[in-house]
């Protein structure tokens, strides 16, 4: 082998092995095109025992643990990867070759032995294509964008069922508390009427309907403590965790709606138009499909390309007789593909019906985001309504109760009326917790139906009005 192909050869394996060794495993930086992974905020583990966790930790470690955020961002990454093997067409290709062989023969008595070694370097280069090259490089880029926009619809996705889930386990446990001081009004009730009965003022029936009010209650707050149990688990399936795992929570900060701050809904509705994720990749989509038109259309035009090989071969015989050889050539070359069955005319008819259907898709999903959007917007309007509602009427059915239950006491009451507004007083809790709970969500839809919904919003001067 000769001096200055050998001296190649060494140079081009020590110079990959240091780009390894440096770390230069995506040298057309593609990865940091994408957004930041959830789990390179390096949260991905258990939360700390005995710690309440606010909301703003919860959609963290959800969007840190859930395999769905993982999952999205893999395949984010894997076209990103795509993307950079797309750029390679940019660069020629460098191949280098080399052979060794040993033959030994024997004919008539007299042996034969030859040695010999050879080694080879080809360069390819894409000099122009008619900007097929190009178009199949914006293709990847726009399916790297379309994928990344995919994983950030994910995470809004999944933030907002970190928010459900919190706001459940919230929820059950207000519905927990609202039963127990539901069973405390039935039990007072039914002391209330043996006393009564005792006192001779008031009959066996009374009692009875007091026991059995009583009873309901205590049924009741039993459920609610099986519904709070369950609620736990779906929080901790969210986060990613065993339902044994479910964290303890920071109670929320008591908020009203200002039905005064309700946005203009035009303004809503353009805003998603222009942030929501899921839209993102469907535009991207659309200027993959218009891109792999234009390379579809290359694919039938010619292709110049630049060729050069260089080699060396040595033979030595056993004599000591040493034979040379190199050879070098440089050559243009021009391809045209003047026939190919029809494949180029139906990869274009493809690739145009792809970007119609593709267009087609971002107009559907333009339709479905307003009217989420308007929807959203409906519910927070309705939520903040029946809260405020939700408030007035629990204050009343309180009132009615204590009145009730003093005229029962002072024997000019009847049971009848003590157990309806008990009965009223534990509806009106329970629709009070109904309402919060609703409300809040509202919000988050909302916000999620916009594209807002992302690891800043709970930081977002103005995010938690309606």
């Amino acid at each position: 082998m000769s001096g200055y192909l050998l001296v190649f050869t060494i140079i081009t394996i020590l110079a990959t092995s240091s780009a390894s060794a440096a770390g230069l495993d995506d040298p057309f930086s593609t990865q940091n095109m994408l957004s930041p992974s959830p789990a390179d905020r390096q949260i991905c583990q258990q939360p700390p025992k005995g710690k309440a966790l606010a909301l703003v930790d919860v959609v963290e470690f959800t969007l840190c643990n859930n395999p769905q955020t993982r999952a999205s961002w893999a395949a984010a990454r894997a076209q990103a990867a795509q993307y950079g093997a797309s750029e390679s067409a940019w660069l020629p290709s460098l191949t280098i070759q080399s052979a060794g062989s040993h033959d030994a023969t024997r004919t008539s008595g007299i042996s034969t032995v030859s040695n010999q070694a050879s080694a080879s370097m080809s360069v390819n280069y894409l000099l122009y294509n008619f900007g097929g090259r190009r178009a199949g490089i914006e293709n990847a880029r726009e399916l790297m964008i379309a994928a990344n926009a995919s994983a950030n619809a994910t995470v809004q996705s999944l933030f907002l069922s970190a928010v459900k889930a919190y706001f459940g386990v919230l929820s059950a446990a207000a519905s927990v508390k609202a039963s127990v001081s539901s069973e405390a009004s039935a039990r007072e009730s039914m002391l209330a009427a043996e006393a009564q009965v005792k006192a001779g003022t008031s009959t066996l029936a009374d009692e009875l309907q007091a026991k059995t009010a009583y009873a309901q209650a205590v049924f009741n707050h039993v459920q609610a403590q099986g519904n709070a149990r369950i609620a736990r688990g779906v929080l901790a399936n969210v986060m990613g965790f065993r339902p044994t795992e479910a964290p303890t929570l920071q109670p929320v900060p008591e908020q009203q709606p200002n039905l005064a701050l309700e946005k203009d809904i035009d303004h809503l509705i353009d805003l998603a138009l222009a942030r929501r994720p899921d839209l993102a990749a469907a535009n991207a989509q659309i200027k993959a499909a218009k891109a792999n038109i234009a390379a579809a259309e290359a694919s039938g035009l010619p292709s110049l390309t630049l060729d050069g090989s260089i080699s060396n071969s040595d033979t030595m015989l056993a004599g000591g007789s040493n034979f040379n050889t190199r050879d070098g050539a440089i050559s243009i070359n021009l391809t045209f593909p003047l026939f190919t069955g029809f494949d180029t005319t139906y990869k274009v008819l493809a690739a145009q019906a792809q970007l119609e259907n593709n267009t087609e898709t971002r107009r559907q999903l333009a339709n479905q985001v307003t009217l989420d959007v308007w929807q959203a917007y409906q519910e927070l309007r309705t939520q903040g309504e029946a809260l405020i509602s939700a408030d007035a009427l629990l204050a009343s059915a309180k009132q009615s109760n204590d009145l009730n239950l003093g005229r029962y006491k002072a024997g000019v009451g009847t049971i009848v009326e003590v157990l309806s507004s008990q009965s009223a007083l534990a509806s009106a809790r329970q629709q009070h917790v109904s309402a919060l709970y609703n409300w809040n969500i509202a919000r988050f839809s909302l916000a999620q139906a916009i594209g807002m919904l992302d690891l800043t919003a709970l930081t977002r001067p103005g995010f938690m009005e309606p």
